[in-house]
């Protein structure tokens, strides 16, 4: 199985930490990762269905799957 990219896994890395206030995670995407929030999101989305990224960080990527199933099912 290949490995995740430097990217992919920086942004696992930042989804797994915790930010004190609004705007908090939208700057450090922009400073740490270079890319617009929207365009995090979007790889963020396609990593939780990604078996290399469950087996990189599985405690994040269960949350977020979780979270996101959550919401699809409130629609």
């Amino acid at each position: 199985m290949e490995e995740l990219t430097p990217r992919e896994e920086a942004v696992l890395a930042l989804e797994g930490r915790s930010f004190p206030g609004p705007g908090v995670k939208e700057r450090a995407i922009r400073e740490q990762l270079g890319l617009a929030p929207v365009r995090y999101y979007q790889l963020l989305n396609a990593l939780l269905d990604d078996p290399r990224a469950l087996a990189h960080a599985p405690v994040t990527v269960n949350r977020l799957r979780r979270v996101r199933d959550s919401r699809r099912a409130e629609r």
